[in-house]
């Protein structure tokens, strides 16, 4: 008997989230375009991905999502802005994160658009560096109640996770590289 696959939901409000969608189902995952809130009732993991964070939460909102989002107990996966919406810090009183991850965020923490670059990040999952892009990145301050550490750039935190929730702060599904989304789904589901 072959088991479920589970349903991961990319949350489609802005940012690169054809590209997570590309990704996953690149690996064989059963994945869609989530962008109602009753799509939230029907998917087993959810991405959130980068886009401009201000901007997802007044979107999030005006789209009536914010219950949903709140409500949800299935893994979710945040990238770039989607970090930032895990967080229960963004440091910036604009911004209405999720709270699911203890970690403080400052936005674009490694500068702006034009600082925007490309590194390996050291992974805690695999001995092989993973191709990290990072655009406007949000930067990570402070990871508090257990939170485990699962790459860095140099001596910066870039890539954590909870019970069950991934954050990075650069681009997985920008590069050709499935590593993190394999993982997410391995260790989720």
């Amino acid at each position: 008997m072959t088991a479920k696959l589970p349903k991961i939901g990319i949350l489609g409000l802005q940012g690169a989230f054809q590209k997570h969608l590309e990704m996953f189902k690149r690996i064989g995952a059963d994945a869609e375009i989530v962008v109602y809130p009753e799509q939230l009732r029907h998917i087993d993991g959810l991405v959130i991905p980068g886009g401009e964070s201000t901007t997802m939460t007044k979107v999030i909102d005006d789209m009536r999502l914010r219950v949903e989002l709140d409500t949800f107990r299935g893994p979710m996966f945040g990238t770039c802005a989607g970090a930032i919406m895990l967080s229960n810090d963004p440091r910036d009183a604009r911004i209405r994160p999720l709270n699911r991850m203890q970690v403080t965020l400052d936005r674009n923490g490694f500068g702006r658009q034009v600082d925007s670059f490309i590194q390996d990040v050291e992974l805690g999952i695999d001995p092989t560096p993973f191709r990290g892009i990072f655009i406007r990145a949000p930067r990570i301050v402070g990871i508090f109640n257990g939170i485990e550490i699962l790459g860095k750039i140099e001596d910066e935190v870039v890539f954590v996770r909870n019970s069950n929730n991934l954050l990075t702060t650069f681009h997985p599904e920008l590069s050709d590289d499935a590593r993190i989304h394999e993982y997410f789904i391995n260790r989720f589901f």
